[in-house]
């Protein structure tokens, strides 16, 4: 793909719509390495979650929040730490207060600096966006999980452990019943596991079906995957289907003692058969990668 076919990944903020009272999302609109992006408020403060990627995104984000806060104090979290999500804090410096969990702040210093150099060599209009961009660094880490009062609305922050990366956390709103996923959820496209051994293997397919089992046990309302439109609660159980099904059908093929290759031929076929309209067929190669190495001795 040349750098004239790589979709610019802007942030479009005139797109933003009201999912309940004073909860806004910016949709993806399904362009390539853009989250959906929330704006959260009470009678006090705004919580921004996700700043898109680069400053030129954050600080639309953060003109937009403004202008909903109208005076308000303003937060910032992210749901874990890629670039797409994480790497515009800078632009929230000295406007915002940025918290994020203990895990993803160490995700942050440790695996940061790596990715921003792997991004920026994606070349074109992701290298642009990142020029001048810095790894963030927050402002407030916590441990376990943070209730945020908003005034008059609690938001709640919880890390789930382990499963698309190390940090992963959600960010609950109890009275409006929703909830922000991050990449533990996407709608649309099969899940993405970022498996780039030697360099980085956090991601669990294991242990991400079993938080997706927790989360689908909340409930919630409206489901706001990191990528994709948002949907009710059986966003959460169509993904854990899908990551049990990619399991089932990698491990029986391990158990038979079949190639890697043949292997991921095979998974491949069968769920691209099974979810033909779904984007993202590259990282069904990476889930199975994932799961062979997770596979039971």
């Amino acid at each position: 793909m040349t750098d004239e076919q790589i979709p610019d990944p802007a942030v479009r903020v005139a797109a933003a719509r009201e999912i309940a009272p004073d909860l806004l999302v910016i949709p993806n609109q399904r362009v390539g390495l853009v989250p959906n992006i929330g704006v959260i408020g009470g009678t006090r403060a705004v919580l921004v979650i996700e700043t898109g990627i680069g400053t030129a995104n954050a600080e639309q984000v953060l003109a937009f929040a403004s202008e909903v806060a109208k005076g308000r104090r303003l937060y910032l979290t992210t749901t874990h730490f890629h670039p797409e999500h994480a790497f515009g804090a800078q632009a929230f410096a000295d406007r915002a207060t940025y918290l994020v969990n203990r895990a993803q702040a160490d995700d942050l210093k440790a695996k940061g600096p790596g990715y921003l150099e792997m991004f920026r060599g994606f070349g074109g209009p992701i290298a642009a966006r990142l020029d001048g961009a810095r790894v963030p660094t927050p402002d407030v880490v916590y441990d376990g999980g943070y209730d945020l009062d908003l005034g008059g609305r609690t938001v709640r922050l919880r890390p789930t452990g382990r499963g698309h990366t190390k940090g992963d956390q959600v960010i609950e709103v109890p009275d409006a019943g929703v909830l922000f996923t991050g990449d533990l959820a996407e709608t649309g496209q099969f899940a993405i596991f970022p498996w780039f051994p030697p360099y980085d293997t956090d991601v669990s397919g294991v242990r991400w079906l079993a938080v997706m089992d927790r989360l689908a046990a909340i409930g919630p309302r409206v489901v706001v995957p990191g990528h994709g439109e948002p949907g009710g609660a059986q966003v959460l159980t169509e993904v854990r289907d899908y990551l049990r099904e990619l399991r089932d059908e990698t491990w029986r093929r391990r158990d038979s003692a079949m190639g890697e290759d043949e292997m991921v031929a095979e998974v491949r076929a069968l769920l691209i058969e099974r979810h033909p309209e779904w984007a993202g067929r590259e990282w069904i190669e990476r889930g199975v990668g994932c799961l062979c190495a997770e596979h039971p001795a």
